[in-house]
């Protein structure tokens, strides 16, 4: 790979066809700080209408702190000591590998981000599943629409979880109780909601302690609700369960929202 080069998805051609393929070869050089400053005025002028190497230039962000990092390192001559100004051009076979590491590095990055998203929608799938149990997937008049199937996969899970925090919103009297269990990908979250009457759609959110939000599922309450204490019939009587999955760990998760679909919170659960 040339130092000159970018890497990623895509070809300039085919985002950018009316540029020639100069420009888009310097996209490597101007993330290593190498050009002078004609050709980065030059460069710049063209990065602001080329999405291509834009994006490519954003894959190769942080190179500058790595290559002085490896400043020190032997077969390093001619690369800048650390504090010193990386303006001047390094050594070609060093800037290749490190090109490569960086690539290598993102690929990986990128491969466990699709293993995290994978293992998390075989979780959300059966989240569907689970509301269609609950709220009447059968036709027989012995399982009446809207009550709990008895091999429901969020009922059983949470019968047999052991770690679970309960909470009821003062203002909506929504009740809710979350039960979680760690997995090699991250945190199974099943959720029990109560006293919460619709038409409504709603999710639950893992908010982490550093501030991120994960959707874990997401469902429908029709008219009648959930949970309904004193409600006329059987169907709006029984809880919802719904469950899914989180990227985050359990000691990760500061705590769970329930949420509507037009931003209004119904409950929150402390993890």
């Amino acid at each position: 790979m040339s130092i000159y080069g970018g890497f990623g998805t895509g070809s300039p051609g085919s985002m950018q066809g009316s540029q020639g393929p100069n420009e888009h070869e310097t996209v490597g050089a101007y993330a290593l700080g190498i050009l002078d400053d004609a050709e980065a005025t030059a460069f710049e002028a063209h990065l602001a209408t080329c999405e291509w190497c834009a994006q490519q230039l954003d894959e190769l962000a942080g190179m500058e702190p790595m290559l002085a990092a490896l400043a020190d390192l032997p077969g390093s001559q001619g690369t800048p000591a650390i504090g010193e100004s990386l303006s001047a051009r390094p050594a070609p076979r060093l800037a290749e590998r490190l090109v490569d590491e960086v690539a290598e590095r993102r690929a990986r990055k990128r491969r466990r981000g699709m293993y995290l998203v994978a293992a998390a929608a075989a979780l959300i799938i059966g989240g569907p599943l689970t509301v269609m149990a609950v709220s009447g997937g059968s036709d027989s008049t012995n399982n009446q629409a809207g009550m709990p199937h008895p091999t429901s996969p969020a009922k059983a899970a949470f019968d047999v979880m052991n770690d679970k925090v309960h909470a009821t919103d003062p203002g909506t009297k929504v009740n809710a109780v979350v039960a979680t269990e760690p997995k090699p990908w991250g945190t199974h979250a099943v959720l029990e909601l109560k006293n919460v009457k619709g038409p409504l759609k709603c999710s639950l959110i893992a908010v982490g302690k550093n501030g991120e939000r994960e959707t874990v599922t997401s469902w429908a309450v029709p008219k009648w609700g959930y949970g309904i204490e004193n409600a006329k019939t059987e169907q709006a009587k029984q809880p919802l369960y719904v469950h899914g999955g989180a990227a985050f760990t359990p000691n990760e998760i500061d705590h769970f929202e329930v949420m509507t679909f037009d931003g209004k919170r119904l409950v929150e659960v402390d993890a």
